[in-house]
């Protein structure tokens, strides 16, 4: 049997304090309490490779909450289980998020020693008044020394992720940031603009929307972000990431490209044999019973060819070189024209898009009005 590739994402719902302005599923937990979800999430993932033998492990993403307040020695149980449980390919990207604060020497050895090999660090800012205001358990200072005492230990594949458009932020304020964190050097930046959510205490602050920068200025920490990272040598690859050459997240990638993947803890999603679906949100539930057959999951959905075709549009779009119509046709058994050929050729004589050797790609203008123009290839009907 040859076998194919998976990328795997293990959810860490817990954390030190919730941020002002996050809507993920994330809470604070006891220890027993944090200690019995890892021992959930090990035999979700026995069950599930017990049963599915047909994957190798192509990529692996802790994300949160935040991972890295878990004790270092049950994040290594977590990895190690992938490896009794499955074949993960050789180099393959194992990253985590981590928050500074919330990391140590003696804890980023054991994570090395385990083989992780890729840290994903939420700064946000560098500014100390923004990330208070962020409700951020940590100093710009907190932030260096954590990321000081990772290179230290040997990571050289760290990301760093900015935020713009926050409140008390200022052109002058996003540059300096942007600034300190170029003079580190980072392997990748993730900049993205901050979403109000409904539901996240940001929702409900009255004063916020005077603190926050006006349209024009957001616009213009955009395009300051873009120039910046440029001229300094990073690739923008996806609408709000940025590497250094050949150091792009594989495991985003996976997803951008509609790559199968399987989600393991609280709330996860997955997506294999485009089949949809998700964990349940109750943490006892969970805790209790990890596992479910995939048709007693949450949100089940199988997507027909249409679905697929959309959805790989609306993914691959992200991805600055866009789509290769040669490999969305060996995918999909339908020429990329065929199916969405009005909207492309729309878009195409607005300058939104552009074809350039058998790529189909937004145009640096297309990019700043991506959203809409994504929404137009739902529901197309097939030519």
């Amino acid at each position: 049997m040859v076998k194919k590739g998976l990328g795997v994402y293990i959810h860490i719902p817990f954390c030190v304090r919730k941020c002002r302005y996050c809507d993920f599923l994330s809470f604070d937990g006891r220890e027993e309490e944090m200690e019995a979800y890892v021992n959930a999430l090990i035999r979700e993932i026995e069950i599930f490779f017990s049963r599915e033998k047909e994957w190798f492990i192509k990529s692996v993403y802790l994300g949160g909450g935040t991972p890295s307040i878990l004790k270092p020695e049950w994040i290594s149980r977590i990895i190690e289980s992938l490896y009794w449980n499955s074949s993960v390919s050789l180099g393959a990207e194992i990253s985590m998020e981590a928050n500074p604060g919330t990391l140590t020497k003696k804890g980023l050895h054991a994570l090395k020693s385990v083989g992780l090999n890729r840290l994903s660090m939420g700064l946000q800012s560098t500014v100390d008044k923004e990330l208070r205001f962020l409700g951020r358990i940590h100093s710009y200072e907190d932030f260096l020394r954590s990321y000081d005492a990772a290179v230290e230990e040997g990571f050289s594949n760290i990301n760093i992720d900015l935020m713009s458009a926050i409140p008390y932020q200022t052109i002058s304020s996003l540059e300096l940031s942007l600034e300190r964190v170029l003079q580190l050097e980072p392997a990748h930046i993730s900049a993205y603009s901050l979403i109000v959510e409904e539901g996240t205490p940001f929702y409900e602050e009255k004063q916020l929307k005077q603190l926050l920068p006006d349209e024009d200025t957001e616009r213009e920490m955009y395009e300051r972000t873009k120039e910046i990272l440029a001229e300094k040598g990073y690739e923008r690859y996806e609408i709000s990431n940025y590497a250094q050459k050949g150091k792009e997240c594989r495991h985003n990638l996976l997803y951008w490209d509609r790559g199968d993947y399987i989600g393991f803890g609280l709330g996860a999603a997955s997506c294999i044999r485009d089949m949809r679906f998700s964990n349940t949100r109750d943490l006892k539930e969970y805790s209790k019973n990890p596992w479910r057959d995939f048709s007693d999951r949450e949100e089940v959905e199988i997507l027909s060819l249409q679905e697929q075709m959309e959805e790989a549009m609306i993914l691959g779009l992200r991805k600055i070189k866009g789509i290769h119509a040669q490999t969305f046709l060996e995918r999909y058994g339908m020429d990329m024209n065929e199916v969405f050929g009005d909207v492309i050729s729309h878009y195409e004589k607005e300058g939104l898009l552009i074809k350039e050797e058998g790529w189909l790609r937004f145009t640096q203008r297309g990019f700043d009005v991506s959203n809409f123009v994504l929404c137009e290839f739902l529901n197309t009907k097939e030519g």
